[in-house]
């Protein structure tokens, strides 16, 4: 029989739009996040792997040998000398870097730029390199008053940088409202600058607290204790010591960390309409201008002259030349390329992670690298030697271990800038390319990258600045035969060859210091421009 006729209704064609091609990739798009998220989680994971080497270093050394260390007089004398050098360089960068700013930003220097680039130039040279021309300059200036002076000098502009920065970033009619109402500029300095730069300038101050918590070589140089100069000195003899007192340090700096997170942010009210209108009389003029020419000549003058005439008096010294000046230069070069490449590199997908989504996971994976701040490079050295003695003896006395150090040491340093350039690039552009049929990889060397060159360019220059002056992880981690400007320059200084050593230092000063001008410049072009 013929089956019953169909008498529901009928249905019109489906003529719905098919799904967009970018509807069809979001799963794909999903995979990719989490292949990020996968990829940061193991970049965060290399580089705080000091921190269980370490662990493991002191268990293999045995808990009753840590004690006896930890316990013993020294110890505690060794941690009273870095706590109170780091208590009085806080405070002096703190006052000194806060009113350099200030005299920059809110009175009218001539050749204001001029004086930001020269209040800047002392971070681009080495502290190690500092204490070595104020000691063979004054050879009796050893001890607290000597470290504190040479530290303050070397890191009052990590607290100048961001609080001026700050300040050119401020709502100028808050301070123009203030002096409306009657307020001297002291007044308003008080009442309402300084708490607009209060979290800049805390920032500075974790920074300072860390560089004089990791510092050796300059207070090597001037006879002051502190517990890098005293692990430097146990691993050439017993190891064990050495990893046991890197326990203490490496809580150092963790708790300077904690202080900073612990502490309160306040945003700051910004604005990009003009700049603020400098209401100081020009009497503030000669004074401010006498001190911040007392500041430069301390700071860079007298170091850069002392090298210069300890190398045009003598050369002489019964060390043989293990390398050249030009031999050294390119052994430098080349392991700080590579350090400050590899810093990049590892930065780009960690910054895209925190960027390109939410989530809890991706903040403690994003946070958690700036754990590497608090790690000295004499305890990343021990750490990698260690890792390489027991596990990787294959790497040990190899480039490898050295370009590695860098890279974990100055990784934040990078991060910070390619962070930036993320955060300010569009992903709608990103979105667009993709909306268009381009693939993942075209995308990113398309679009996404040539957004992010400037973020990447400035993260490589301060990874490779602060290379050239690395001298702890150099020292332990320099394969045999490989002599970089600053261990020749450790080794000539060692032997009171002044003059020997005058060259090395002066180059290591050049390489610091060309790139940290460009960044000098360039940073407060692009603030003024906005």
């Amino acid at each position: 029989t013929d089956p019953p006729p169909d008498t529901s209704p009928t249905r019109a064609p489906d003529r719905s739009p098919a799904p967009p091609a970018t509807a069809r990739r979001w799963p794909r798009l999903a995979g990719r996040g989490r292949a990020t998220v996968a990829v940061s989680a193991l970049i965060s994971l290399l580089l705080l792997a000091p921190l269980p080497l370490l662990v493991l270093d002191v268990d293999g050394a045995g808990w009753a040998e840590v004690r006896r260390v930890l316990w013993r007089s020294r110890s505690a004398v060794l941690l009273g000398n870095t706590a109170e050098l780091t208590a009085v360089v806080v405070v002096l960068a703190l006052l000194i870097g806060v009113a350099c700013a200030w005299c920059t930003e809110r009175v009218q220097l001539p050749v204001r730029r001029l004086w930001s680039v020269l209040l800047v130039l002392p971070v681009a040279i080495p502290d190690f390199v500092v204490g070595f021309a104020w000691h063979s300059f004054a050879p009796r200036m050893n001890g607290l008053a000597a470290a504190t002076l040479v530290m303050t000098l070397g890191t009052y502009p990590l607290v100048y940088l961001p609080v001026a920065a700050a300040l050119r970033r401020a709502d100028p009619g808050l301070e123009e409202a203030a002096r409306s109402l009657g307020l001297g500029w002291v007044g308003v300095l008080r009442r309402v600058s300084l708490p607009l730069v209060r979290t800049a300038a805390l920032g500075g101050a974790v920074l300072v607290a860390l560089t004089v918590i990791s510092e050796y070589g300059a207070f090597e140089i001037l006879r002051y204790q502190t517990f890098t100069t005293e692990i430097f000195t146990e691993f050439q003899f017993d190891p064990d010591s050495a990893g046991a007192l890197s326990i203490p340090l490496v809580t150092l700096g963790l708790l300077v960390l904690g202080l900073d997170a612990a502490i309160p942010r306040r945003a700051v009210p910004t604005v990009r309409r003009r700049p603020p209108v400098p209401a100081q009389p020009r009497r503030v003029r000669v004074p401010t201008l006498l001190a911040l020419a007392v500041l430069v000549l301390l700071g860079v003058g007298v170091p850069v002259a002392t090298l210069i005439y300890w190398m045009a008096r003598s050369s002489h010294t019964t060390l043989p030349a293990a390398a050249t000046v030009s031999q050294a230069t390119w052994s430098t070069l080349g392991y700080s390329a590579w350090g400050a490449g590899i810093a990049v590199v590892l930065a780009l997908p960690v910054a895209m992670m925190a960027f390109r989504g939410g989530g809890r996971a991706r903040l403690v994976l994003e946070r958690g690298t700036y754990l590497t701040q608090a790690l000295p490079g004499v305890v990343i050295a021990l750490s990698l030697v260690f890792l390489a003695t027991r596990y990787l003896y294959g790497l040990y006395q190899t480039s490898v271990l050295l370009v590695t150090a860098y890279a974990i040491l100055h990784f934040p340093l990078a991060l910070v800038c390619v962070r930036t350039s993320v955060a300010q690039a569009p992903a709608r552009l990103t979105d667009v390319g993709r909306s268009l049929g381009r693939g993942a990889i075209a995308v990113f060397c398309t679009i996404t990258l040539p957004l992010l060159a400037v973020g990447l360019a400035a993260g490589f220059c301060l990874v490779f600045l602060t290379s050239v002056t690395e001298l702890t992880a150099t020292l332990v981690l320099a394969p045999i035969g490989v002599h970089t400007l600053a261990t020749q320059f450790w080794a000539y200084q060692s032997e009171v060859a002044y003059g020997a050593a005058a060259p090395y230092a002066l180059v290591i000063v050049a390489l610091a210091a060309i790139p940290g001008v460009v960044l000098g410049l360039w940073y407060d072009r692009e603030a003024q421009s906005r």
